[in-house]
């Protein structure tokens, strides 16, 4: 039995993954606890996984930063939260570990804190996160090969710097030695079929499939949401996740779109506390995507990493509505594959804008034809497994 830590911060996009992917770590006979921010402990636990927790609310976090009267004070409130988080990422490698798993956005911390402790660790990341000559990094536009690697290269650089100042407070407060070279092992947790491994990544950079959230035992939808879906045709789904946009101007737009398309829409309140108000219109929390998702006509969202995936393996079409880091990367994909029509940033969603990318999903069979047949090559991956065997090498080599 290995005793693995998944690490990861931000959203709730950010940790759901790790639920499942965790599970199945578990299954395998590993210990498995998962470090993430306190708000998330119950999704955590519920999912029979360990809870570390670890300081700061991403809520809050960007709530500061928006209200922060200037970029310099912006810059202050992260890098106190990046030094806050440093700590917590130390304290939970120190709680018992043998591997550890993390996430792209805490991979300088948890790698450093894994080093210290003579641990190995691998990434386990939910977007691209090596430079490639093939495409661009997530959140900048596509180039030629050459400028592809550079701006690869220049967002790796630009992250060290970023996490320059936290990882020197914390070698000097915690007196930490230096750790054993990393051999860079990365997992990139999407499907291939969405996003084939680039011939020039090492070896130790594979593409494994998405690991998908993990249900919690004896969920069961609400009886509103079931009593929903069985009495008319299958809605539109409409959630931006943790995105928290103008909430009138977008209730007003989702509302009138719907009405127009002449369609039933369930609505995911999220983060940003949607309410749009309309016949044949039901909101909803938090739902399993992949039990909702097949029982639709059509996915409206922010395409973020694990809403895009599930989408894709509900085999339904999309309406991308990306808002920023790797969103407009991921919509941009849905667009290539052929299951969404171009997207529709969210600084330019309009009713009519919305209607008519609604419309070109639900009148033709195009995106409808070309998502099922995607969707079938993304329910056979197995992108635990690959994790799993990673983690069963190790063992055998410590």
């Amino acid at each position: 039995m290995v005793r693995i830590l998944i690490v990861t911060a931000g959203s709730h996009g950010d940790v759901a993954p790790f639920t499942g992917l965790g599970r199945r770590l578990h299954e395998a006979g590993h210990h498995v606890a998962l470090a993430a921010h306190e708000r998330f402990a119950g999704l955590v636990r519920g999912c029979a996984l360990e809870h570390r927790p670890l300081p700061g609310d991403p809520v809050d976090l960007v709530r500061a930063r928006t209200a922060a009267p200037s970029p310099e004070a912006a810059r202050s409130v992260f890098a106190a939260f990046l030094d806050d988080l440093g700590d917590g990422v130390v304290q939970a490698v120190a709680a018992g570990t043998d591997v550890v798993l993390t996430a792209f956005g805490p991979a300088p911390l948890s790698r450093l804190a894994a080093g210290a402790f003579g641990i190995p660790s691998v990434g386990v990341y939910l977007a691209p996160g090596v430079p490639t000559r093939e495409f661009p990094p997530p959140g900048r536009p596509t180039g030629t090969p050459d400028e592809n690697l550079a701006a690869g290269r220049e967002m790796l650089a630009r992250t060290g710097a970023l996490y320059a100042d936290v990882l020197g407070r914390l070698r000097a407060r915690l007196d930490l030695p230096p750790g054993p070279a990393d051999d860079g092992v990365v997992c990139h947790g999407y499907s291939p079929t969405v996003v084939p491994r680039p011939a020039d990544w090492p070896e130790n950079v594979q593409v494994t499939g998405y690991w998908w959230p993990a249900r919690k035992p004896g969920w069961r939808p609400p009886d509103r949401l079931a009593d929903f879906l069985e009495t008319g045709p299958p809605p539109v789904f409409v959630g931006f996740g943790s995105m928290t946009p103008e909430r009138e101007r977008l209730q007003e737009t989702v509302a009138t779109a719907v009405r127009r398309c002449g369609v039933r829409a369930v609505v995911q309140s999220g983060w940003g506390g949607l309410e749009p108000v309309g016949d044949d219109m039901l909101l909803v929390g938090d739902v399993p995507h992949e039990w909702l998702f097949p029982r639709t006509a059509a996915v409206v969202h922010h395409a973020g990493a694990g809403t895009t995936g599930a989408g894709l393996r509900a085999g339904v079409p999309a309406v991308a509505v990306p808002v920023l880091v790797d969103q407009p990367f991921w919509a941009d994909r849905l667009h290539r594959l052929g299951v969404a029509p171009p997207p529709v940033p969210m600084q330019d969603l309009t009713a009519d804008s919305l209607t008519e990318a609604l419309r070109s999903c639900l009148d033709g069979a195009a995106y409808r034809d070309r998502a099922a047949a995607i969707g079938r090559r993304i329910r056979e991956e197995d992108g635990p497994g690959a994790v799993i065997s990673l983690v069963g090498r190790l063992e055998q080599r410590g």
